[in-house]
């Protein structure tokens, strides 16, 4: 790739949870950003986040991604949550790409995509094949369930000294601090290290819920007690949801830390310091 100063890189989903934490390590790299928003009323978000080069649409809008990849070299990729038609618009934005003369896709995927049973998985192996058929240069990252998903129930958690989740408390999980996924995916943008690599990202450990409210209970020095949540049958899930909760509730998901810390040259950062940072804000 060029030097940084001259590295055109487009963030999608620029406004959400993952893609914005990817931005701030970019530009520290000094490297162009341009967002990709799904809203007018996303603009914002990434104009405090010190950019404005924003294209607004879908990713299923043709025109408007031929837009956002108008002059782009490197793309970080990360499919929204909840989005309909996950794998084929996937799809369609790697040809997008490829139409465009985008050279590198760096393709936020998950941990063991090859889960058939679970959709949020599976949706992510046909994008990944895409990307591997487009003759672009390519990196995949296998991140395991993000620290970041546990932040908005903490006021909660605190208030009422409860912490469920809807699946079995035993079910163990690795997981990982977004925050060390954003910078692995900014070293994977603007250098050559990482070319052509799928990489697991986890932290440290394999908690259960028990393990985790235990942790949270050292934190904020209160009992927090690990519950599962019934979801009544007339809340109308999306059968996708369903499914996942009822794989989790038989099955862990787990991962291993090596590869984390090998890439960042230093321990990953742990669920006890985001506690600790969640407690203290």
């Amino acid at each position: 790739m060029q030097t940084n100063k001259t590295l055109r890189v487009l963030a999608v989903a620029a406004a959400g949870p993952s893609a914005s934490l990817v931005i701030p390590e970019l530009l520290k790299r000094n490297v162009s950003v341009r967002a990709f928003v799904h809203k007018p009323e996303d603009e914002p978000t990434v104009q405090k986040l010190g950019l404005t080069d924003i294209v607004v649409g879908e990713l299923s809008d043709a025109p408007a991604v031929a837009k956002a990849l108008e002059g782009i070299d490197a793309v970080f990729y990360i499919a929204p949550a909840a989005l309909e038609n996950e794998a084929e618009v996937g799809k369609q934005f790697v040809a997008a790409a490829k139409q465009a003369g985008v050279r590198r896709v760096v393709f936020s995927s998950v941990i063991h995509p090859v889960l058939s049973e679970l959709v949020n998985h599976a949706d992510k192996a046909p994008v990944e094949e895409a990307l591997l058929d487009s003759g672009m240069e390519y990196v995949f990252l296998h991140p395991a369930m993000f620290f970041q998903n546990i932040g908005p129930a903490w006021a909660k958690v605190k208030e009422t000294g409860v912490y469920g989740e809807p699946w079995s408390t035993e079910t163990r999980f690795s997981r990982v601090d977004y925050r060390d996924v954003a910078e692995v995916a900014a070293i994977a943008l603007t250098e050559e290290r990482l070319l052509h690599g799928t990489f697991e990202l986890c932290a440290e450990d394999n908690l259960n819920r028990h393990d985790l409210a235990a942790l949270m209970s050292q934190v904020v020095g209160k009992q927090i007690k690990p519950i599962k949540v019934e979801i009544p049958a007339q809340a109308n899930m999306p059968p996708k949801l369903t499914r996942m909760f009822a794989w989790y509730d038989k099955h862990a998901l787990l991962g291993n830390s090596t590869t984390l810390r090998a890439i960042l040259g230093r321990e990953p950062r742990t669920l006890r310091a985001f506690f600790e940072e969640l407690n203290s804000n």
